[in-house]
């Protein structure tokens, strides 16, 4: 949100925002629009006007701008006290909703990257292609498991972090005793993450039906 980019988002005209599906959007039948608190505009735009006229490109900025709920400044209101913006370059012919809507998306992706770059892949490169590849490999075994466990689990993790996943689940100060040829699993007392623990090891080692046939 450079000084450039914010006087671009304050010659959008207050009638070329259009109201996206977004987080608490409405969906309304009669109008076919989106009640949110989100919506999206686009103006035309030249990125690197710093650098010499044959590298400098020609597009649009595409803006999303989300109602302000919680303004600090309110006895000196300006553009940006209002909304927050999240402006994006593009020379894609995607019309604006769309544009915004896989800009999203991408966005997502990020953060799954991000989460394997600070654990598994942290590790990489060694100086042996095969073994990148294989390390790779098993990094997103574990990656794709460790989801499916946090998902299994319930109570709001199958958005969290392998980090956070870990140290609630795996990092348990747990003690093995045995009896009678029966293992059992002290967990600690009082733990706040009993129940989604318990479901995820009912799931996974509860007993198997007999086979009717």
């Amino acid at each position: 949100m450079d000084p450039a980019i914010k006087r671009a988002i304050g010659t959008i005209p207050d009638n070329a925002w259009t109201a996206i599906e977004y987080t608490n959007a409405i969906y309304d039948e009669g109008t076919k629009t989106w009640i949110s608190n989100a919506e999206v505009a686009e103006v035309p735009f030249t990125a690197f006007t710093s650098r010499k006229k044959s590298e400098q490109i020609t597009g649009r900025l595409v803006v999303r701008r989300i109602l302000e709920l919680n303004r600090k400044n309110v006895d000196q209101p300006t553009l940006f006290d209002t909304h927050r913006f999240h402006a994006f370059f593009t020379t894609s012919t995607l019309d604006t909703v769309t544009a915004d809507k896989t800009h999203r998306a991408h966005a997502v992706i990020e953060l799954v990257n991000s989460d394997l770059k600070s654990s598994a892949l942290a590790h990489l490169p060694s100086g042996v292609f095969t073994a990148n590849a294989a390390w790779l490999v098993l990094a997103v075994m574990a990656f794709n498991l460790t989801r499916a466990a946090a998902t299994i689990a319930g109570n709001g993790l199958a958005r969290a972090t392998t980090a956070t996943i870990r140290r609630k689940f795996a990092s348990v100060p747990a003690r093995i005793s045995s009896s009678a040829r029966r293992i059992t699993l002290h967990l600690p007392e009082h733990w706040p993450w009993e129940k989604p623990w318990t479901a995820l090891f009912n799931q996974n080692f509860r007993p198997r039906r007999p086979d009717p046939t």
